[in-house]
């Protein structure tokens, strides 16, 4: 008998996940001192090299990819990747090991993720449900209007979630993330209509950041040391704070969040990353 036959409906093994992309982020520090061991030649090279890796236009680039200077002494640099291939991705910071700075660069900290459309994210019926819960007339004109532009717009939010274009602001915040498992506060075993509401007022609560701060939920599940990593852009540093602050009042947050290590960073690509940290 043969134990390893493959059900015909079951898709071809493959690295290219059935639903969304691959997402990395990698902290980098530089060893100034072996930078200084650096010939001039190596040098040179070594720039030309991370400038390479580091282009979002070069052919080896990943389908996304952004890169940050990193406030404080966690890092110097963070790069952020998104790709249909994990290789790919891997394979840009394989070349930075590889180039003639791989000996001044030391990574930090990374995190491995996907994207994907959150069971949180309600259904043209499920909306609906939330408008009558909030006391909207569901025989109103305007209930009707709401319910149907919702629907034309879901196809696009969870196309962004999926594949998400990343925006051109200059602030980033980076944490992972757990749901707490201690007693009474044990977020997987809460029935999923509670933490359907809660997830409802958390993202409320970002709405109004609209147009001031967006972001990118990866799942980490199976995957990294923490269960989801959410990557913050703003138009300015102090809406990160203020949206972090806003939100942490929420009981999905307030009650069932665990956090990890923040990371802030401003957006820059390899030449002012080169000029900001002295590698040249």
């Amino acid at each position: 008998m043969n134990t390893h036959a493959r059900p015909s409906d079951l898709p071809e093994p493959s690295l290219v996940p059935a639903n969304g992309w691959h997402c990395t982020h990698i902290f980098y520090r530089i060893d100034r001192r072996q930078l200084r061991e650096l010939t001039a030649e190596q040098k040179t090279l070594g720039l030309e090299q991370f400038e390479q890796a580091l282009d979002p236009q070069a052919a080896t680039a990943t389908t996304r990819l952004q890169s940050f200077l990193i406030s404080g002494h966690k890092a110097d640099f963070a790069i952020l990747m998104l790709d249909p291939d994990p290789l790919k991705i891997d394979g840009i910071h394989q070349r930075l090991l590889q180039s003639e700075l791989g000996p001044a660069l030391e990574p930090t900290y990374s995190f491995v993720s996907l994207t994907e459309i959150s069971e949180y994210v309600p259904s043209p019926e499920q909306y609906a449900e939330r408008l009558k819960a909030g006391g909207e007339d569901p025989s109103s004109p305007a209930f009707a209007a709401k319910v149907a532009a919702y629907e034309k717009r879901l196809p696009m939010m969870n196309a962004q979630r999926l594949t998400p274009e990343l925006p051109n602001w200059p602030a980033m915040c980076f944490y992972p993330m757990n749901k707490s498992r201690v007693v009474g506060a044990n977020w997987f075993t809460t029935p999923f209509s509670q933490r359907n509401a809660m997830m409802a007022e958390h993202a409320q609560s970002g709405m109004a950041f609209a147009g001031r701060v967006t972001q990118v939920v990866t799942v980490s599940v199976g995957m990294d040391d923490w269960e989801w990593g959410v990557t913050l852009w703003a138009r300015c540093p102090d809406y990160l704070k203020d949206i972090v602050y806003k939100m942490r009042f929420d009981e999905a947050s307030a009650k069932y969040a665990e956090f990890g290590p923040f990371y802030v960073g401003y957006q820059a690509d390899a030449i002012s990353i080169i000029k900001h940290c002295g590698l040249a």
